[in-house]
């Protein structure tokens, strides 16, 4: 008897303790989601932020120019960014890239401007993975410590880190001067009698020396000046691949003459020598992934690189963006990213993949957290802003990517593209506002903005190697509305215009919303395409969708016309009213973003409307009060 009621006592205990871990697992599900919000990511240039040299001279030295350092991010830099809502902090051109200076004296190598775009360098031509551009410390002798200090720093305010990793392609000449002890330089143990074999980290020409190729457009190397490497000529025998895949050993004008191509084990004709991933894995974890590659002998390049993620993720590094990652086989960075995943879960993963063909691919085989939504969201902005597309081609492209809308990051700005006051783009900052506020709100993915953005930042020097209209990635320049933000080092905005005070005080009140805000992160219904057929005067230059979690509801409209203002009567579809429970009566909508609009939805017999009067480039995002 004894016995018995011992064992129904140990069931019964089991159970309640099954229970009370069930019931704790539920209560750990709420807590995550509770903790869930929007990322905002900030990505800056690192060798313009700090500079306050106003000088501008095309193809300038540093010393005529400027350079900012990672001492200019003080704690005073970092908190005004992250009083921005800003989440995380990519530092573009971290990694040691080639660059027209001396620093021979640290033991580096003088780089060749014959095979270096413009005289600060393209930070996509990475010379040594170990180590960082030393145009960016105070000391080039403590340069590392000097980035430590920085993500130390970083972190202490708050914010996280991103860097880039560049695995398609490293500078013409890479000297890896800071390995780690046991690394090898990509191609120190290359066969380079031939064209390929599968752990070679290039491809090559065998027997042919690399030529310069011929400029055009009247572009020469530091605009004419005379350099004792700007002679025409660069010693690589035998010639290597170029970065963009080109073979000829003199590659053109617009190729990425100034990189050479990584070998990933696929052979000049295709064939991939390496193991594919089963059936299904788009399906598994990144744990199944590592445990996949784990006993499989996979290409050197892919050691190389994997080895490099994690040594800076050693470093205290929160994440990386990978450059053109598309060009990469979606096998590597299953390897890669699994790896990384694996020392630290938490890791930012956001790369470049232009191909709509290739998303699913590289997010759930490739086990990328995000990429870039350009060729969707931002491609189809861009003629709206300009003010000569409608509207309904953004439902068009949300509705295209429900299944993966939170892995697709989105953008107006970034160093690849033009300013949004750029003549070449809107002409005014203004214009991308309605804009911003439906990229910000529009998804659960992260936001991104691209420094001097917040100030309408238009880019129109002529800094050498780069064009007007793109804040130069090559050249030392100022970044004028930029710098009045940054006022002599204060970074307190004292220096801004009216108008450029007010532009920051826009993003600062959205970015700041759209972190905080439950909604954002919970479901979406567009209302646009009801209206558009329901609604009297509503029209192609305005935009509306609602978002809503368990505690928030948000209607949010713009209106992407900068001439008219647009007055209607703004509806919601009767399966939305289900969803939200509205019963008959009238409720109260009042704006997040400025806190002065208000409106009344009025719910009657399954209908719902709302008077909304909407000014020129004007947004709203409603909030429905308990």
């Amino acid at each position: 008897m004894k016995k018995i009621t011992f064992i129904i006592f140990s069931i019964i205990s089991t159970c309640l303790l099954m229970m009370g871990c069930g019931q704790e697992k539920k209560e750990n599900l709420k807590m995550k989601k509770a903790e869930e919000h929007k990322e905002v990511v900030y990505q800056v240039f690192t060798r313009l932020f700090g500079n306050t040299n106003t000088t501008n001279k095309p193809w300038g030295t540093h010393e005529e120019n400027g350079v900012g350092k990672f001492a200019d991010f003080t704690d005073e830099a970092l908190q005004g960014i992250k009083d921005l809502g800003v989440t995380y902090i990519w530092f573009t051109g971290i990694p040691h890239h080639a660059v027209i200076n001396d620093y021979t004296a640290y033991g580096i190598s003088e780089d060749d401007p014959d095979v270096v775009k413009g005289r600060a360098g393209s930070p996509y031509a990475v010379k040594d993975y170990y180590n960082v551009n030393p145009d960016l410390a105070t000391d080039p002798a403590r340069r590392l410590e000097e980035f430590k200090e920085l993500v130390d720093r970083t972190h202490k305010n708050g914010l996280k880190v991103i860097i880039d990793i560049v695995p398609n392609h490293v500078a013409r000449r890479y000297e890896g001067k800071s390995n780690p002890k046991g690394v090898v330089d990509f191609g120190a143990e290359d066969d380079t009698s031939v064209t390929y074999k599968r752990d070679n980290n290039f491809y090559y020409n065998p027997g042919k020396p690399f030529i310069v190729p011929k400029w055009e457009h009247g572009y020469l190397p530091l605009g004419g000046e005379k350099a004792k490497l700007a002679d025409g000529k660069f010693d690589e025998f035998p010639a290597k691949w170029t970065g963009n895949g080109a073979r000829t050993s003199q590659p053109g004008f617009n190729d990425w003459y100034e990189t050479v191509k990584i070998n990933y084990g696929i052979t000049p004709d295709g064939v991939h020598e390496f193991d594919a991933l089963p059936e299904g894995f788009d399906k598994k974890d990144y744990k199944a992934h590592f445990e996949f590659w784990k006993d499989k002998d996979v290409p050197n390049s892919w050691k190389k690189f994997r080895d490099i993620a994690l040594y800076w993720i050693d470093m205290g590094v929160d994440g990386f963006r990978y450059d053109m990652a598309e060009i990469v086989p979606v096998e590597f960075w299953s390897f890669m990213n699994s790896s990384v995943k694996m020392k630290n879960p938490d890791a930012f993963l956001m790369a470049e993949v232009y191909r709509p063909n290739l998303y699913r691919d590289y997010i759930h085989k490739g086990k990328m957290d995000y990429l870039y939504d350009k060729v969707g969201l931002y491609d189809s902005l861009v003629p709206i802003i300009q003010g000569h597309g409608w509207t309904d081609q953004i439902n068009t492209v949300q509705n295209s990517m429900m299944d993966i809308e939170h892995h697709m990051l989105h953008f107006l700005e970034n160093h690849d593209e033009l300013r949004l006051p750029s003549p070449e783009f809107a002409g005014n900052a203004e214009k991308g506002k309605p804009a911003m506020v439906v990229s910000t709100t529009i998804s659960t993915s992260p936001t991104m903005i691209y420094f001097g953005q917040e100030v309408g930042e238009p880019a129109l020097e002529k800094p050498g190697f780069g064009s007007v209209g793109r804040t130069s990635i090559f050249d030392y320049i100022g970044v004028p509305h930029l710098q009045r933000w940054v006022n002599n080092k204060k970074f307190d905005g004292a220096a801004l215009r009216p108008e450029e005070k007010e532009l920051r005080d826009f993003y600062k009140r959205l970015l700041n919303f759209s972190i905080k805000s439950s909604a954002l992160m919970g479901n979406y219904q567009e209302i646009h395409s009801f209206n558009r057929e329901h609604t009297e005067w509503y029209n192609h230059r305005v935009f509306s969708f609602a978002r809503w979690s368990d505690s928030e509801k948000l209607v949010v409209v713009s209106n992407f016309d900068a001439d008219d203002t647009f007055g209607f009567s703004l509806g919601l579809p009767h399966d939305l009213i289900e969803k939200w429970e509205l019963k008959d009566g009238d409720y109260l909508l009042t704006d997040q973003l400025f806190g002065e609009a208000t409106a009344v939805l009025k719910v009657k017999n399954g209908n719902a409307r709302m008077r909304v009067d909407i000014q020129p480039l004007e947004s709203f995002i409603f909030r429905l009060e308990k």
